[in-house]
């Protein structure tokens, strides 16, 4: 990925923000542009650049509650109605691929969330495809042509979803290690493919079938009833039901592919959910992300 896509990116993005917070947010230089991560606008504080050494406040830049519905407008095209779905679980994807997480004061009702009313405060993620993130590690991810079920192991924001995102794309697309595969892409939180209205905003090759926010134990059997997929990809598994899922695509025959929060395998052995997909058996490799930004670096290790 070069600099200048990656200062692209965060120009796009720059797009939804109100002229005067735009304007200061596209005045910072080419290197900060590129390394940025987030935009984070809290109401009456300055707007914030998420930056891989921590958080960057802008000056003369308070972010008032006009603005907050300014972005929300532009990210849903002026039509709220049609994000309301994932409004309730606190974001939206705007055009581009752009995952807005939303924050404020919720709505329960009957044990469910229906929204968020007076927002107080937005994330705008920046998505960069890196395209070739995944090239290094794949041949110990392939045997006798066919994937191991993997996992991709990172310490939070350290690019587990975008090394998964491209692991989907080279299997899907093939090569010389392996041809072709059938992906069925659990993208529950918006972040792998970036659906808006109904189109991936991000590249996940072309045998890939995307089910956009839905609960991994939901999905997981409807895309193995409907789609009889040969690789299954899963983002953050986190919950017991989402280990489930893993166990009941494994007993399938398909290849599962899933990322999960962990700095190590020791550190994942002690966490309970952690333990629980180790102890499936299903899992053949582990890719392990260290480092941050330039000095980012992935490792395999065999799983017994």
């Amino acid at each position: 990925m070069t600099e200048e896509y990656a200062a692209s990116r965060y120009e796009e993005a720059c797009a939804l923000l109100p002229g005067r917070l735009r304007a200061a947010a596209m005045s910072i230089d080419r290197r900060q542009k590129a390394e940025a991560e987030e935009l984070r606008l809290r109401i009456t504080r300055p707007l914030h650049l998420a930056l891989p050494q921590g958080e960057l406040a802008l000056p003369q830049t308070r972010v008032t509650r006009s603005d907050l519905e300014q972005v929300l407008d532009r990210a849903t095209e002026y039509s709220r109605y049609a994000a309301a779905e994932t409004l309730r679980h606190g974001y939206l994807t705007a055009a581009g691929g752009f995952r807005v997480g939303v924050c404020g004061t919720a709505l329960p009702s009957g044990g469910e969330n229906e929204g968020v009313r007076d927002v107080s405060s937005l994330t705008i993620r920046i998505p960069r495809v890196r395209e070739g993130a995944a090239q290094p590690v794949l041949p110990e991810l392939v045997e006798d042509a066919r994937p191991l079920s993997t996992l991709v192991l990172s310490p939070p924001g350290g690019g587990k979803t975008t090394l998964l995102r491209d692991l989907v794309r080279l299997l899907s697309q093939g090569g010389p290690l392996c041809p072709p595969q059938r992906v069925a892409l659990v993208d529950e939180r918006g972040e792998l493919a970036a659906v808006h209205r109904g189109r991936p905003q991000l590249e996940v090759g072309c045998h890939t079938d995307v089910m956009d926010g839905c609960p991994k134990r939901l999905a997981v059997p409807m895309l193995l009833r409907a789609m009889t997929p040969q690789v299954i990809a899963l983002d953050e598994v986190a919950l017991p039901a989402d280990v489930e899922a893993v166990r009941a695509a494994a007993g399938c025959g398909v290849t599962l592919l899933a990322t999960v929060h962990a700095a190590s395998l020791r550190d994942l052995e002690e966490r309970p959910v952690g333990r629980a997909l180790l102890a499936c058996g299903v899992f053949r490799r582990a890719v392990l992300i260290e480092g941050r930004g330039a000095d980012r670096r992935s490792r395999v290790e065999r799983l017994p």
